[in-house]
């Protein structure tokens, strides 16, 4: 094999240049080194901003959609009548006066008084009246029918007006009838001062029907107006006389 010869100064200057060389690449500075997760990061982040342009491009490109409004349905309309109150009928009621320490018994029915309230509160102011006692034909006892009896009520004077003439002790009702039921009339001789007390009676016949009986009475004013307790008869009829036919 031939091998050329150089000549010595040309071996000497490539030498020399492949020196220089050499040293220009010492100290360069390395290659940088790739990071992958800031690679991934990146990659994420504009695949997010890409999806989020699309979907808002797309609601823009939709129209809204209008939910529907509700309509009213209307009502029918209902007259209501009016009443004229003057036409309405009125009623008033009145609490029985119960008489202090009587209990009636158990089938009788205690009556109120048949005068109204209001005519009651007038002209009596200074009169009033408390039972006390049955003086003869306590509550029950049984009677023949057709008997002429009579009925004795201690009563006491709890007003400041004294009962003089005018005054009475009137029948307001019950189940005995009015025929042969009487009235105590005070006299000229009569006078039952403030506090004081008194036996009043009255004459009644009993009824000629069977079983249980009564009577109620009131105090009544010279003037006409009612006051104080109701008195009460309460009896049972069991039999008969020649008072009944």
């Amino acid at each position: 094999m031939l091998f050329r010869k150089f000549p010595r100064h040309t071996l000497i200057t490539l030498l020399t240049a492949a020196l220089i060389l050499t040293a220009c690449n010492v100290g360069a500075a390395p290659s940088p080194t790739l990071d992958v997760n800031a690679i991934n990061t990146a990659i994420v982040g504009t695949t997010i901003a890409q999806f989020s342009e699309q979907f808002t491009q797309t609601a823009l490109a939709v129209p809204p959609t209008v939910a529907p409004s509700d309509t009213p349905i209307p009502l029918p309309t209902l007259d209501i009548p009016t009443t004229d109150a003057s036409a309405l009928p009125t009623f008033s009621l009145e609490s029985p006066t119960v008489a202090a320490g009587a209990s009636p018994l158990p089938g009788f029915t205690q009556l109120p008084s048949p005068v109204p309230a209001a005519t009651q509160s007038l002209g009596d102011e200074c009169n009033n009246s408390v039972f006390e006692a049955d003086v003869t034909i306590p509550d029950g006892s049984t009677v023949p029918g057709g008997d002429t009896l009579q009925k004795v009520w201690k009563i006491r004077n709890t007003g400041s007006c004294t009962w003089d003439e005018g005054y009475e002790l009137v029948y307001i009702g019950g189940t005995l009838g009015n025929d042969g039921v009487q009235n105590f009339e005070f006299q000229s001789k009569d006078s039952v001062a403030s506090g004081e007390a008194i036996d009043i009676g009255v004459w009644f016949n009993a009824p000629c029907a069977q079983g249980q009986q009564e009577g109620h009475w009131r105090m009544r004013n010279d003037q006409g107006y009612y006051f104080g307790t109701i008195v009460s008869l309460y009896i049972v009829v069991d039999g008969k006389t020649g008072g009944c036919k």
